[in-house]
């Protein structure tokens, strides 16, 4: 019975082949070996069994995955500190900002669109109860924007704590854009930007020592390269290669800056935050990013998870005299970088490129 339904089938199919759609032979062998396998090998018990084992080693995963995610646990208090945190309306930076708040430091949240700034400030004050929370606008895109809220930062704020250069861009399928400065904006928005706001608020910083800057990199550094002919994209673009390019200069920005402020009682360290499911994928085309977003929301952090090694990085004890580190969760894994964010020379070299470009030296 077995054999004369298969039988049956490949006639019927092979009339129905040979009368309508008139396939070519090798189309219409495949097609006869794809019945024979599905009926011979993929009956109804085993395609359940199969999916039974995926939906048992996905569970199993998820389970795993969901207990090995770190939590910072310090208890330090912030009172009477100050923290800036750019990025802090939505993702990793909110929650960063929410946990400072928490501590009960006095929280900027710099971001470019003031509307979403407020609403999170209105959020964060509600769930911490601090109402020492400030939006500070600041479009790390443009320099001359940076360098407004600097002088601002400098004008009104006593003391500065903690840094967390957080924000990040990544223009997922779009154009290549150029400011009118003549920055092209993934890598102004991720290095240029922070590179100047940082040394413009150093000084405020060496007052408050002891105090701590971090730098949200990405594991994605490891496929970077730094072009020094191409750091405004003047020769190529692709939005990726720019966004990996971009988080190798975060991590060469961080180690020479960590060596310049050696004994000043200031530290600088750099943090993959994990795989994170934020918004930084909005802008994907809608048919990728929905299978993606639903793999993220399975096995990926979420952004209060991702905000921890940040956290961590502010607070903990635990890390008071370490600097110019790469870390995953609370552990230095320099192994995870890519071998370019440990060479010296380069780090320097884009140093100085990046004083010039930003007009940082003319300061």
């Amino acid at each position: 019975m077995h054999v004369t339904g298969i039988q049956s089938t490949r006639s019927f199919v092979s009339g129905l082949t040979e009368r309508h759609f008139r396939l070519d032979r090798g189309l219409f062998c495949c097609l006869q070996i794809y019945l024979h396998m599905k009926m011979v090998f993929w009956g109804p018990g085993q395609l359940f069994a199969i999916f039974l084992v995926l939906i048992v080693v996905l569970v199993s995963l998820w389970i795993y995955f969901r207990q090995s995610i770190f939590r910072c646990d310090s208890k330090a208090d912030l009172k009477g500190k100050t923290v800036i945190v750019t990025g802090a309306n939505c993702g990793i930076g909110f929650y960063t900002a929410l946990d400072f708040a928490k501590r009960n430091a006095r929280v900027i949240l710099a971001c470019r669109d003031k509307i979403k700034a407020e609403k999170a400030r209105q959020e964060i004050i509600s769930l911490s109860q601090n109402s020492n929370v400030l939006v500070g606008l600041v479009d790390l895109c443009y320099m001359k924007s940076v360098k407004d809220f600097a002088d601002k930062i400098n004008s009104e704020e006593s003391r500065l704590d903690v840094l967390v250069n957080n924000a990040g861009v990544v223009s997922t399928g779009k154009p290549k854009e150029i400011t009118d400065e003549g920055f092209e904006t993934i890598f102004a928005g991720n290095y240029f930007g922070p590179f100047l706001l940082t040394n413009l608020l150093l000084d405020l910083m060496k007052k408050s020592a002891p105090s701590r800057i971090i730098n949200v990199s990405s594991v994605v550094n490891k496929f970077g390269t730094i072009d020094f002919d191409n750091l405004n994209a003047e020769k190529s673009f692709q939005f990726q290669k720019r966004y990996f390019d971009s988080k190798l200069a975060q991590i060469l920005f961080t180690r020479e800056l960590a060596r310049r402020l050696e004994g000043t009682g200031v530290t600088a360290n750099v943090l993959h935050p994990g795989s994170v499911a934020s918004k930084l994928l909005r802008n994907l085309f809608i048919l990728l990013r929905i299978p993606i977003e639903f793999f993220i929301k399975l096995f990926c952090k979420t952004a209060e998870e991702g905000a921890q090694t940040s956290i961590y990085l502010a607070v903990s004890e635990e890390v008071t005299d370490i600097s110019g580190k790469y870390f995953v969760d609370s552990d230095i894994k320099e192994s995870e970088t890519n071998p370019l964010s440990r060479d010296k020379d380069i780090a320097k070299q884009l140093w100085d490129i990046s004083e010039s470009l930003t007009g940082l030296k003319d300061k």
